[in-house]
């Protein structure tokens, strides 16, 4: 499915939302087996999105450099190989282990101005404007919650940004600012949420946006480069 839908478009059984897909591969056994693990003895579904977001928001770490147009980056169960991805494959992951436990949720992208970066990834980017931001739609209590699980705690403290925490009954989605009070990431333009990843287009926009990127073999550590602040 590569329509964006909206929250009041989808019933609370919102079928598409739970089964298995190529990039948000929840029947796969590295999949299932994080989830049954994270979620362990919680008793509601809202106790289990919680856990979940902050194995995948930790327990990934979060690797700019590992974009590539390749599609095997995007499954979820190469993320939790890989350890390392960037925004959308974290996101995947995410939506993959709660569709696992019987959680409805879906990807959802917008695009951001991010104030918080290095220098040469904005080099690398041509531009502070990143497309395509992931986060994750879950269906939680009869409402549809996002939760970006981008951002490891080790990074956020290395980068001074506050961390994202999720609840699981408020949207948590980048901050305005980090810890200092200087400008973060802000919002441009939501492109709604998705019951599978949309890679062709994904890919597509990434490479009409970031030529240079995509023409070379990137790589680096990005947890120990110096934010360029504004």
């Amino acid at each position: 499915m590569n329509a964006s839908v909206t929250a009041q478009s989808t019933g609370t059984s919102a079928p598409e939302f739970l089964a298995p897909s190529e990039f948000l591969d929840s029947a796969s056994d590295a999949v299932r087996r994080f989830a049954v693990s994270t979620v362990g003895n919680a008793g509601s579904n809202v106790e289990k999105a919680v856990r979940l977001y902050y194995a995948v928001r930790d327990g990934i770490r979060y690797d700019p450099y590992s974009i590539r147009a390749v599609r095997e980056i995007f499954v979820a169960s190469h993320v939790l190989a890989a350890q390392a991805a960037f925004c959308i494959p974290k996101a995947n992951l995410l939506a993959a282990a709660a569709r696992a436990v019987g959680i409805p949720a879906g990807i959802g992208l917008a695009d951001v101005k991010n104030h918080l970066t290095t220098r040469k990834l904005r080099e690398l980017m041509g531009t502070d404007i990143f497309i395509h931001h992931g986060y994750t739609v879950l269906l939680l209590d009869g409402r549809w919650v996002k939760c970006t699980p981008a951002f490891n705690i080790e990074l956020c403290r290395k980068f001074d940004v506050l961390p994202l925490e999720f609840d699981g009954v408020h949207d948590s989605l980048m901050h305005p600012y980090d810890a200092k009070q200087q400008r973060h990431m802000e919002y441009l333009k939501d492109h709604g949420m998705f019951a599978e990843f949309p890679y062709e287009r994904v890919i597509g926009d990434f490479r009409r946006m970031y030529p240079t990127f995509f023409k070379q073999q990137v790589s680096g550590d990005f947890e120990q480069e110096m934010p360029l602040h504004p």
